[in-house]
């Protein structure tokens, strides 16, 4: 039997699931900085060992990519048990996944780092929060976007499981940042 956490915090939703023997079995969405105690409460309530970990690593908030690393690899080591990466974008469904990458900026497919104006969208349906943000540009290039409540906007960690890579130690599971962090080391 296996049980896998799978979370992700890439964008403004932080998303952790549990899922045995690939099944979701219960899901969580939060703040990126509330993903432990996420975590906490969905193992709890399950009450089963875990076997393995998903975690989403990137592109996206260079912070929030850092906290769900950090905690996979403290997950990982603590238990005893392997972990495997996959992109943040495939915990969206129902369209193209658009993250708000701060600074007028959007991650998408890829993928790639650009200002919103530059993604060629004409006929598609966009989803996530830099879809959100962007909206009114998008649309007046010819994309949906679906309105604002709706669910494809939110990250679903669920969906990484069948997007992972190769399982190995989490201290091996390599951000996926596409450009450089707002601090610099002092000259």
């Amino acid at each position: 039997m296996t049980t896998i956490l799978a979370f992700d915090t890439a964008s403004s939703h932080a998303s952790c699931a549990l899922l045995h023997e690939g099944e979701p079995i219960g899901e969580l969405l939060t703040e990126p900085r509330a993903l432990l105690d996420a975590v906490s409460r969905l193992t709890r309530a399950a009450g089963l060992k875990l076997d393995a970990l998903v975690v989403g690593t990137g592109p996206g908030s260079f912070t929030s990519i850092r906290i769900g690393l950090a905690t996979a690899r403290g997950l990982g080591f603590g238990l005893g048990i392997p972990a495997a990466a996959a992109l943040s974008l495939h915990c969206f469904a129902g369209g193209r996944p658009v993250i708000d990458a701060k600074r007028g900026e959007v991650f998408s497919e890829g993928p790639t780092l650009s200002a919103p104006e530059q993604l060629e969208v004409a006929g598609q349906r966009l989803v996530g929060d830099g879809a959100l943000r962007y909206r009114a540009l998008f649309e007046a290039a010819g994309a949906e976007v679906p309105p604002d409540e709706h669910p494809d906007h939110l990250p679903r960690a669920a969906r990484l499981l069948a997007h992972a890579g190769p399982y190995g130690e989490a201290e091996a599971l390599e951000p996926r940042y596409l450009r450089l962090p707002d601090a610099r080391l002092p000259r």
